[in-house]
């Protein structure tokens, strides 16, 4: 089997000791960053389908995250040296008043598993450092999230600053426990997702790199 082969099917089982020693192969094979990182996300796009199929669960997506997480450790000073990086830019955070952090975890981990750069605001985020945050960092991607319905109407709140403050085309993707579709549409976000897989591919429609 090839190198790049076996890296996918490596960050698909969550295997850290072979992600980096295959990527120190590839990298001896003089293969380059850009196709090792393509299969990297291979492997992170694997996970997520097998995760929406419930082929496996959380546990194994939060294994196979931290083994691409020790790959691109190894492998981003390669990639800026030879100036690759992330197309787009995702803020992501847990709406002000929420302190529920696990599943927007698993979406940002998901999220930079598919090389978009995330920044990550963490729990009880007010709308404002939404803002400054999109702004700052040119996000193409907002993502909301919510584990309270006593917190829904401060995503709702959330979205309509986004909306006023003019950000350049951001969309805004939420999701959460008590978050539906039609909650979505009511408050006027880009997307919803149901889990963390469902993200990826929803922010990557949205953005144009489906």
């Amino acid at each position: 089997m090839k190198t790049l082969e076996q890296l996918t099917e490596a960050v698909g089982r969550g295997d850290r000791e072979a992600v980096s020693s295959l990527i120190e192969s590839a990298m001896m094979q003089e293969i380059g960053p850009k196709a090792i990182l393509d299969a990297l996300v291979a492997g992170m796009d694997d996970i997520g389908r097998r995760f929406k199929a419930n082929e496996v669960f959380v546990p194994e997506v939060l294994i196979a995250a931290r083994a691409m997480k020790t790959a691109m450790a190894k492998l981003e000073p390669i990639l800026s040296e030879a100036g690759i990086r992330p197309a787009f830019t995702a803020v992501i955070g847990t709406v002000e008043g929420d302190l529920h952090d696990i599943g927007k975890n698993l979406v940002a981990m998901m999220w930079r598993g598919a090389n978009f750069d995330v920044i990550d605001l963490g729990t009880n985020v007010s709308a404002q450092r939404f803002v400054v945050a999109a702004r700052e960092h040119k996000a193409s991607i907002i993502g909301l999230s919510a584990l309270l319905t006593t917190t829904m109407p401060a995503m709702r709140q959330t979205v309509q600053t986004l909306r006023e403050a003019d950000l350049n085309g951001a969309k805004i993707v939420i999701g959460g426990a008590p978050i539906t579709q039609s909650f979505a549409d009511q408050i006027g976000a880009d997307g919803f997702a149901p889990d963390a897989a469902s993200a990826v591919d929803k922010v990557r429609q949205l953005v144009g790199a489906a």
